[in-house]
């Protein structure tokens, strides 16, 4: 799906044909220069994602709470993340939950910035279980002396 782009200051020139487009189009991407870009979109499309993100959140969440679901999730998961072929059985079962706990949170919490954090910090994961050095060298104990207390960032 292609997003069409507008430049911040065609927004603020022409904010009737934007608004136009963005009616028309549901989704506008706004670039700027001195700062984040920007999406413009309508009330309805916005819904739309909600209702589609609380789907997709129950569903999961009504999948995992029985065997033969569950056992669909976990045969389904190196489908949309291959690397978690490289994690234990009960690391895919935490990705899982985690998963799921992020999600229900980008519908219950509108925090968006979880679902992220959890599938880059599962894949860092596999990332080093994928190289039997670094799992070596990032698994051994730690040495035993006492550096005392860490300050408080």
């Amino acid at each position: 799906m292609s997003t069409l782009t507008v430049s911040f200051s065609d927004l603020s020139k022409n904010s009737k044909r934007v608004a136009d487009t963005v009616e028309q189009a549901q989704r506008v991407h706004v670039t700027r220069r001195d700062g984040e870009d920007l999406y413009l979109t309508t009330e309805r499309h916005d819904r739309e994602r909600e209702e589609t993100a609380d789907v997709t959140a129950r569903l999961f969440a009504a999948l995992i709470a029985s065997d033969e679901g569950a056992r669909a999730v976990l045969l389904a998961l190196p489908e949309v993340f291959p690397w978690t072929r490289h994690l234990s059985a009960e690391e895919v079962r935490e990705f899982v939950v985690d998963l799921i706990n992020a999600t229900r949170d980008v519908v219950e919490l509108d925090v968006h910035a979880n679902l992220h954090r959890v599938i880059v910090e599962w894949r860092a994961t596999a990332r080093i279980l994928a190289d039997p050095s670094l799992a070596v060298q990032l698994t051994e104990p730690l040495p035993s002396e006492d550096h005392g207390e860490v300050p408080a960032p």
